[in-house]
């Protein structure tokens, strides 16, 4: 079980750093949107701000689970993303839904493989 939570924490993180360089350092071209999830992502776009904080967090935590340092507070950060990411995917682009489905599956498996770590914040 300890090798594939290493697996899994290592190819999460570098898929979190594949997404957050080739967005900073425009690696990759846009795909084409269409219909609302192009509505959405123009929204995310004019916000300004939202788009980059989101790729910033990524990039860090996927630094957090390469390295595997600080893995249990990446995963508490990285989990909302994860949960919009799969939600934009139903919703918005069923065609990259099984990636992310896989990426949020892989998130609540270290949670679980790390949740003695998290056993004190629920306990009174």
């Amino acid at each position: 079980m300890k090798i594939a939570t290493i697996i899994v924490r290592v190819l999460i993180g570098l898929l979190l750093l594949f997404a957050s360089i080739s967005f900073f350092f425009k690696l990759a071209p846009e795909p084409e949107t269409t219909g609302n999830f192009k509505a959405f992502n123009m929204g995310l776009v004019a916000s300004t701000y939202l788009l980059p904080l989101a790729k910033t967090v990524e990039l860090l935590c996927g630094l957090s689970f390469v390295t595997g340092r600080f893995v249990t507070l990446a995963n508490i950060l990285i989990l909302p993303i994860t949960i919009n990411i799969l939600f934009i995917n139903y919703f918005l682009a069923p065609e990259g839904l099984p990636i992310a489905a896989l990426l949020f599956l892989g998130n609540l498996f270290l949670i679980y493989r790390y949740w003695d770590n998290y056993k004190t914040v629920f306990t009174p």
